[in-house]
């Protein structure tokens, strides 16, 4: 990517009622204005306004279009920028796009956009990234996350920290260079202990990429269990609808069924599998292959048994044989309402008694779920969770300040200073003040095009 050219996008999906061009770049006024006429011709005395008129095709009257010019440095990238909303659909919004690459402009790159505003210093490379998850997020609590990281929050934090290691670093050095001198300088001990208290401050944010990660990627979720003992159902509950064809025949799902849904504030790509049992057809012998591989693939699985089975030790068998390959699983036992005085066998595992038709004991699945996904470690909401990029710079910097501190008790006031300068280093990674091009490029290529 390059700063230079203009560049294009369609900054919309496509199918909604209207679509926005996007233009940016050194040229972006001037091919606005090839591409577009109206009654007030577009620049600096009415920037930032919205002016109707209409697309300047070949062959045809043109298509109304608004046109709104942001000129640089007050723009997304820095840069001037020009954006056409035209009418929404496919064939629109690519005409419109179509005229600007026609009219001079390079087709963007993904998250070209952000890139060029990262370059601009509108953003650092945290924020940056936070842009990535607002538009990827899937709960509520992870589209507060990125709005604060966005918003600055964690630059702050890692900022605070790197300043004060630069005037630590600075006085170092001085030591180094006026030894004579009777200078303000605190004394190993200040200096250790307040190393040591950024150290706990920068393992604080490290702690929260476990959070982040769950917060932004989610928890896979498998259903799992033998035929009719209501993974559907409950796939079903789940999701508030009806997505699965539930019947009272065994083996009705023949294959894995998947859909995104958000329990407790937790994103969770839930899976419903055949079920398992031997079987000699051959389309639900594939079904539980998947299954199985489904199994394999899971982070939590909720395998449901049937309460009501005449023989409840049976039921459990399948389980057994499988839980060695599970990491962390849930036994269910569904069906209560029909056995609700039956002492049923334990599993080995967390274990609820729910009842999916009647609604019960729902919440206490629930519960399950949250503590097997936290495992007692989680705020409500965290302030910031980094990711998994920041979170590897950030242990590399606090595993960089023991020996710090150690060469500051004995006074190598030298040793001590190469120590700083690494972690000052990694935590300028963190925030892209030194970021190398190549990871630049990876972050910015997750972007989608357009933004």
């Amino acid at each position: 990517m390059n700063t230079v050219d203009t560049i294009s996008a369609i900054a919309t999906g496509i199918g909604g009622a209207i679509a926005v061009v996007r233009i940016a770049g050194p040229e972006a006024l001037a091919v606005g204005c090839r591409v577009w006429s109206g009654r007030v011709t577009p620049g600096p005395g009415h920037a930032r306004k919205m002016l109707l008129g209409a697309l300047v095709t070949a062959g045809s009257a043109g298509e109304p279009v608004l046109l709104v010019y942001m000129p640089g440095p007050n723009s997304y990238t820095g840069d001037d920028v020009v954006e056409l909303h035209c009418h929404g659909g496919a064939r629109a919004a690519k005409r419109a796009w179509d005229c600007t690459l026609a009219a001079g402009c390079r087709a963007a790159e993904p998250g070209e956009f952000t890139f060029r505003a990262f370059l601009n210093g509108k953003l650092d490379l945290t924020q940056a990234e936070a842009v990535c998850d607002l538009i990827n997020a899937h709960s509520d609590t992870a589209l507060h996350l990125a709005e604060r990281q966005l918003a600055g929050a964690l630059s702050r934090q890692i900022g605070a920290v790197r300043r004060e290691l630069v005037d630590l670093l600075a006085e170092c050095e001085s030591r180094l260079d006026f030894p004579e001198e009777e200078l303000d300088w605190r004394s190993p001990e200040e200096c250790s202990i307040r190393l040591q208290e950024m150290r706990a401050n920068l393992q604080r944010l490290c702690d929260g990429g476990r959070s982040g990660r769950i917060l932004r990627d989610g928890v896979r979720v498998v259903l799992a269990g033998k035929p009719n003992a209501g993974k559907s159902s409950l796939l079903n509950l789940l999701l508030g609808q009806d997505r699965a064809i539930v019947t009272d025949i065994p083996g009705t799902t023949r294959d894995t069924l998947e859909e995104q849904v958000v329990l407790r504030n937790i994103p969770v790509r839930l899976t419903d599998t055949a079920g398992i049992r031997e079987t000699v057809d051959p389309i639900e012998k594939f079904g539980v292959d998947r299954s199985r591989q489904s199994l394999e693939q899971a982070q939590i699985v909720f395998w449901l048994l049937d309460a009501a089975d005449a023989d409840p030790q049976q039921e459990l068998a399948e389980l057994t044989r499988q839980v060695g390959r599970m990491s962390r699983v849930i036994a269910v036992w569904n069906k209560i309402d029909l056995v609700p005085e039956r002492e049923l066998p334990g599993a080995g595992v967390p274990t609820v008694r729910i009842s999916v038709t009647a609604g019960r004991n729902i919440a206490a699945l629930l519960d399950a779920f949250e503590e097997l996904v936290w495992q007692g470690r989680h705020d409500e909401e965290p302030e910031v969770a980094v990711n998994a990029r920041q979170q590897h710079l950030l242990e590399n910097a606090v595993a960089l300040l023991p020996e710090a501190v150690r060469e500051l008790e004995r006074g190598c006031w030298e040793l001590a200073g190469v120590q700083l300068r690494a972690v000052i280093d990694e935590l300028g990674a963190v925030t892209g003040e030194q970021a190398d091009p190549d990871i630049l490029e990876n972050i910015f290529s997750r972007f989608c095009i357009g933004k």
